[in-house]
């Protein structure tokens, strides 16, 4: 399992906003200039973060994009779940009828799997954009 690079650039995306102070409106060229972002893929991931509700566009000359709600409120979960839908590792978590065993009960590796799904999702929502920053030392930049 791999996430996708969309999802990679909406992790560097939210970090950057997330690095700056509250309420700061930054541009997509500032965005994809400093976090190495092709210009027409960055309008991608932004609209899919802004449909998701994690960051709102401003119009204008000043305009631009900013986080919708403080950084510690802000989850890697919430941006994995914005750019690739609900983690599933295997289809039958999801989908029970995708099993092609058709088997009524569940299967040693069905239970396995919810329990390392369980855990994978728990450790995307430990960790927030603000936690991450701390971890690596860096503050919140001026406006």
């Amino acid at each position: 399992m791999q996430l996708n690079q969309a999802t990679d650039y909406a992790f560097r995306t939210m970090l950057h906003l997330a690095g700056l102070a509250p309420g700061t409106v930054v541009n997509t060229q500032e965005v994809a200039e400093q976090q190495s972002i092709p210009p027409r893929f960055l309008l991608k991931v932004m609209r899919l973060l802004r449909h998701a509700g994690l960051i709102r566009s401003y119009r204008g000359v000043e305009g631009g994009y900013a986080l919708t709600r403080p950084a510690r409120e802000i989850s890697l979960l919430d941006i994995v779940e914005a750019m690739e839908g609900p983690v599933a590792i295997h289809r039958c978590l999801s989908e029970r009828e995708a099993c092609n065993k058709h088997c009524t009960a569940e299967c040693p590796v069905h239970a396995a799997l919810g329990r390392l799904q369980a855990q994978f999702i728990e450790g995307l929502r430990q960790n927030t954009l603000a936690s991450l920053l701390a971890e690596n030392g860096v503050s919140r930049r001026p406006q």
